[in-house]
């Protein structure tokens, strides 16, 4: 819930250059960093123009995040309060590990066999 609502309320940006349709840089959350070929640029006044005949392009990808989050008051009765206790204590109890047995043959190894007869003789329990 943390990570959507991270995700929801954060703005976005990626931005790519191109220089003669190739692409030099790609930047995420900052400006692309120009090629160095973008030497076109007039300036007119207070405004920066760029000439039809420049090589390089840009492309910005913006996702505007949420601003305004709505806040939800949930108001339970004493009955969906206990409800809820007793619902995560069982929960949490459930995966409690299982008391561990002490088994008395632990350490001793098994006889070994010195043939096995139930194949020798083929006879199996069925």
């Amino acid at each position: 819930m943390t990570i959507l609502l991270l995700v929801s309320t954060t703005s976005w940006k990626v931005e790519k250059h191109f220089c003669m349709g190739h692409l030099v840089d790609l930047a995420f959350f900052l400006d692309a960093e120009d090629c160095g070929m973008a030497m076109d640029m007039m300036n007119e006044g207070n405004s920066t123009i760029q000439q039809e005949s420049s090589c390089c392009s840009e492309e910005i990808i913006f996702v505007d995040g949420q601003e305004e989050l709505k806040t939800v008051n949930v108001d339970l009765s004493v009955d969906q309060q206990f409800f809820l206790i007793v619902f995560t204590q069982t929960f949490q109890n459930n995966f409690n590990g299982l008391e561990q047995h002490d088994v008395a043959n632990e350490y001793y190894p098994p006889p070994l066999l010195v043939r096995n007869v139930q194949i020798l003789d083929q006879v199996f329990l069925i």
